[in-house]
């Protein structure tokens, strides 16, 4: 059996690559994507095609780590409460298989704009307006995906508060995050314009929450007490 510190720190590495290959993935998405000029967009992602596919790869292998770093936190956790880390394994997956799909539109998006067969049949502004209909429909996708995100975060928070390995500020920082998530969603797809306002605002407790645990996995590892000192605490 992995002993727990190792466990937390696989989780930390694990969640580290996550974090690493998706932030990459959508700065590559931010430097090529210019959100309603479909010529724009096109023009830019033909010419940076390369940098457009590494965004792609980045952003799948970003998803099959997430999923590797749900699993090791299941096993680090599960004693605390079996169906609750049940639910957070399962959020993970439903997350990472909705932003597996996603990258669909992402490629579709590529193979238009790089395409001499769509220019051809639509015109080169209808191609352009095709392509970055899959953008748009890509982005849309992400953040349905990100409900997902979100939510993982209750039944972890949860779990690391009761479990007595890291500082239970750390679990709550967590929740919070969770509902920064669903309020960054849901404010995006109910009000656009007040959705990218506030978003910054919303999504910095998740931020500071994930990348706090990262570190704490990464450097503390988890709180378990020696065996030695603890019978002795017994004995005495």
């Amino acid at each position: 059996m992995t002993a727990p510190k190792a466990l937390a720190r696989i989780a930390g590495s694990l969640y580290l690559i996550v974090a690493v290959f998706t932030i990459f993935a959508g700065l590559v998405n931010t430097r090529i994507v210019e959100s309603g000029d479909a010529a724009t967009t096109a023009d830019n992602i033909d010419t940076s095609a390369t940098l457009f596919r590494i965004g792609f790869v980045s952003e799948l292998v970003g998803a099959t780590v997430f999923l590797l770093t749900g699993m090791a936190l299941y096993m680090l956790l599960k004693h605390v409460n079996h169906m609750a880390a049940a639910a957070m394994v399962t959020l993970v997956a439903v997350s990472v298989a909705i932003q597996s799909l996603n990258l669909l539109n992402q490629k579709a998006a590529l193979t238009i704009a790089t395409g001499q067969d769509y220019t051809a049949t639509f015109g080169p502004a209808g191609s352009d307006q095709l392509a970055m209909l899959f953008v748009d429909m890509q982005h849309d996708g992400y953040l349905i995906a990100q409900t997902y995100f979100g939510l993982w975060l209750l039944p972890l928070g949860y779990l690391v508060v009761k479990s007595g390995y890291f500082p239970k500020a750390l679990g709550v920082l967590l929740v919070i995050g969770c509902f920064g998530h669903l309020a960054d969603v849901f404010v995006r797809f109910l009000a656009p314009d007040l959705g990218a306002t506030i978003s910054p605002f919303v999504m910095t407790p998740a931020a500071v929450a994930e990348l706090s645990f990262i570190a704490w996995l990464l450097v503390k590892a988890v709180r378990v007490p020696e065996p030695d000192r603890a019978q002795a605490v017994v004995l005495a």
